[in-house]
């Protein structure tokens, strides 16, 4: 039986020990909620970067009209950028057959931090269920790669994590450190108004309601908006 990890933080684990493995990447608020809508609502692609100014550099390489800028820094919309990291900026309006450039304070890195991965997955609440149907064929071990906040824990994303590690605790090995994280998920996340006060309490809600993004953490926990898995493809792309 193969083993699922949760990690907390990117920097739990040393990127050597990810390769040859799934790393599911998780920055719930808002990052991956964020890309898991964008290409549910038709993205092209979504293309991280680490830095605003690799997202320009690398934006030249789609025409005006065919790319859009997308991403923030603690929360604040990046100066010149189309698009700031709140799900609902990513309608089908704005970003269908798009190419988005993003980058986000704590989502990119952790996507960073996974590239010696054999495969690289996009998880929130809004695609939970594909998420997890996805993996339980997986015969490689899977990690569950938490962003945090600047470098901290945060409880919204190993929520998730937890919800994962739950639905396939018949499927995969899990340490006693990972079964902690699923009973989270059993106490703080089941139903849904323990689920929005565990996220509005964590660190990255409480800077999120501070910015006035109350919605923004509401969306973020709603489950199963979306049935896709977003994958980084080897051009570096989520599709």
């Amino acid at each position: 039986m193969p083993e699922l990890c949760i990690h907390p933080l990117p920097e739990a684990v040393p990127p050597a020990a990810l390769a040859g493995g799934v790393v599911v990447v998780i920055d719930l608020l808002r990052a991956t909620t964020t890309i898991v809508h964008a290409l549910g609502n038709g993205a092209r692609a979504v293309v991280p970067a680490a830095s605003v100014e690799e997202a320009h550099a690398v934006s030249l390489r789609w025409p005006a009209g065919e790319r859009l800028l997308g991403g923030e820094r603690h929360g604040v919309t990046i100066a010149g950028f189309d698009l700031d990291n709140s799900p609902f900026s990513y309608s089908a309006e704005q970003v269908r057959g798009k190419t988005i450039i993003f980058t986000t304070t704590n989502g990119t890195r952790a996507l960073r931090w996974a590239q010696q991965a054999a495969e690289i997955r996009i998880a929130a609440f809004a695609n939970l269920s594909a998420v997890c149907a996805g993996l339980r064929t997986e015969s490689r071990p899977v990690h569950l790669l938490c962003a945090g906040t600047d470098f901290r824990l945060s409880a919204e994303d190993v929520l998730v994590a937890g919800a994962i590690a739950y639905q396939l605790r018949e499927t995969f090995e899990q340490s006693v450190e990972t079964r902690i994280y699923r009973d989270f998920w059993v106490t703080h996340g089941v139903s849904d108004a323990s689920r929005l006060t565990t996220l509005r309490e964590s660190a990255g809600g409480r800077n999120l309601v501070e910015l006035g993004f109350d919605h923004d953490i509401e969306r973020a926990s709603q489950i199963d908006l979306y049935s896709i898995v977003p994958r980084l493809n080897p051009a570096g792309e989520l599709i």
